[in-house]
Formats: C-alpha cells, sequence, structure tokens
C-alpha cells in the first residue's frame, strides 16, 4: 500500500517524456500480448491467481525499477571503462613530458655523445 502511494505521489514529478512513453517495449507478439491482456481481465478462479490481482499495481514499480538498476550497471561500466581510459591517457601524457624533459637534457648538454 506504501509503495502505491509513493508511486501515486511520482506520478506528478515524472516527465513528459516518462508519462507519454513506455519503458521499454514489449518483446511479446501482438496476440501474445492480447491473450495476456484478455487473460488479466479474466476474473482469476484459483487461490494463487487471485492474491496475484493484488499485485498488478506493482508491475510499474518493478519496470521502473528494474529500468533505474539496468542503468545503474550501464553507469557503473561507463565509469569503469572511463577510469581505464583516464589512466591510459596519464601514462602518455607522463612519457611524453619524460620524452621532452630527456630532449631537452640533450639539447643543453654541449656533448651529447
Amino acid at each position: 500500500q506504501r509503495i502505491l502511494r509513493l508511486a501515486e505521489m511520482c506520478r506528478r514529478l515524472e516527465t513528459e517524456e516518462e508519462k507519454v512513453l513506455p519503458f521499454y517495449r514489449s518483446s511479446l507478439a501482438e496476440w501474445e500480448q492480447e491473450d495476456a491482456r484478455r487473460v488479466l481481465e479474466e476474473t482469476p478462479t484459483e487461490p494463487l491467481a487471485e492474491v496475484m490481482q493484488d499485485y498488478v499495481g506493482l508491475e510499474r514499480f518493478w519496470q521502473r525499477f528494474n529500468k533505474a538498476k539496468l542503468e545503474e550497471k550501464a553507469l557503473e561500466r561507463a565509469r569503469v571503462a572511463l577510469a581505464n581510459r583516464n589512466q591510459h591517457l596519464r601514462e602518455l601524457l607522463q612519457q611524453y613530458l619524460q620524452g621532452a624533459a630527456l630532449s631537452l637534457k640533450v639539447v643543453r648538454d654541449p656533448h651529447p655523445l
């Protein structure tokens, strides 16, 4: 109940894009989506199906939760890749500066050989 109330409160803070566009497209074919809609509209007869009706409202919550987790993982991978690239660039810069210091030393020395 608390999660559903919080979701309703957060709905007001959504951007227009979040309100209009779905988070991801369904991988089901059109006829599979129709079957799923039909099943959801039927009155449940089994005890487990009756209990599951209470959690249908959480579907949007789980979609958002999963999307946030996926984005978190993607950002973490991007951060690691950027950290690796940063380290590589630092090493290249250090090699360049060492080479520049050596060439200046060679130029200043009157007898390099």
